[in-house]
């Protein structure tokens, strides 16, 4: 039995004796007398059979491990003076909720900047436009008075020179309204790529209000209002507590039978039962960790196996999840085994 299981059992022994002992009334008449032995019996022989891990039936495991949580780490895109973080270590968050803002003078002047760039170019795009409505006036006179010289040179009522002359004046008026068309089309041009370059530098803004990304708690606060940050140094770090899980370590005998159903015990709530399903086991042996109990368990091939608990029941319970606690977790090894009476899911009221 390893050192961490006998320390379990040593104390449950001991907090058996307590019970024990609760139950005797030495100012009895009659000497000490057990006023609820059968009731304590019965439970104290249960949490010793669990701890031991004695009384399981056939087809189901026992393995140590402790909550773990996905952490997150929740940093900034560019560099900046960091002008309020609105929690701090322990403050529930939400998806999409701001935590923190970056401000930068400098991105705010390019964005002005842009912006004026941007106008001046929508002012050239109108510049053209109403050139365009000139040339083509001119174009159009000019079309006209060609189209009248064709019929009178052709009666001979006008020299050719004058002819020439109505020619290239209509041809001209084309040639300068196509120029400014074309001139036209390159401030379009110019609208575009001002206006990207304003949504360019509007998102790097946006990238400066930091959200978080995951439903959790945050678990450290890195840095503080006033502090200068560079572009990718973590502000806070927050813990998915939608995505709970206990990692596990057992031999492969068992990681090669496992199915999907688990129960977790943990150590500071042992009468409840947390369901959860095998999500993950290893495709390589490992030793065991140098945290599992004794050298000669840390000499042993084993399997890591990490045992999810449901986000949705997790939900029900976020105020109440915490991590690192340790406990015991029971897995199945065999199809449609029946899960003991001390097994079933038991979990407590939602607050």
């Amino acid at each position: 039995m390893s050192r961490r299981s006998i320390l379990t059992l040593t104390a449950a022994l001991g907090l058996g004796a307590a019970v024990l002992t609760a139950t005797y009334d030495p100012s009895s008449t009659t000497g000490a007398r057990p006023v609820a032995t059968a009731q304590a019996q019965p439970r104290l022989k249960k949490l010793i059979a669990r701890l031991r891990g004695t009384g399981l039936p056939e087809g189901i495991a026992q393995s140590n491990g402790r909550l773990e949580a996905t952490q997150v780490d929740v940093s900034s895109k560019y560099a900046g003076r960091l002008s309020e973080v609105n929690v701090e270590e322990g403050s529930p968050v939400k998806v999409g909720q701001i935590v923190a803002k970056i401000s930068s003078p400098e991105m705010e002047a390019q964005l002005r900047a842009a912006q004026a760039d941007a106008q001046k170019a929508k002012d050239g795009v109108a510049g053209a436009e109403a050139e365009i409505v000139t040339r083509q006036a001119a174009l159009d006179f000019a079309k006209g008075d060609f189209e009248r010289g064709v019929e009178l040179l052709k009666t001979g009522s006008i020299a050719k020179q004058v002819y020439d002359q109505r020619q290239r004046d209509y041809e001209g008026a084309q040639a300068a309204t196509t120029a400014v068309q074309s001139q036209r089309d390159q401030a379009k041009e110019s609208v575009a790529n001002a206006n990207a370059e304003v949504e360019r530098i509007q998102a790097m803004l946006a990238d400066l209000i930091l959200v978080s990304p995951r439903e959790g708690r945050v678990q450290y606060q890195l840095a503080h209002a006033g502090e200068v940050v560079a572009a990718g140094a973590p502000i806070l770090t927050i813990l998915d507590l939608t995505d709970v899980y206990m990692t596990i370590f057992v031999p492969a005998a068992v990681a090669g039978k496992l199915e999907s159903e688990a129960r977790l015990v943990l150590d500071p709530i042992p009468d409840v039962v947390i369901p959860a399903t095998v999500s993950f086991v290893a495709a390589d042996a490992q030793f065991t960790p140098k945290t599992v109990e004794t050298k000669d368990e840390r000499e042993k091939l084993v399997f890591r196996v990490k045992l999810k608990i449901d986000p949705a029941l997790l939900r029900k319970y976020i105020s109440r999840v915490k991590t690192g606690v340790r406990g015991v977790a029971y897995v199945c090894t065999r199809a449609n085994v029946a899960w003991p009476d001390s097994l079933q899911v038991k979990l407590p009221r939602p607050q």
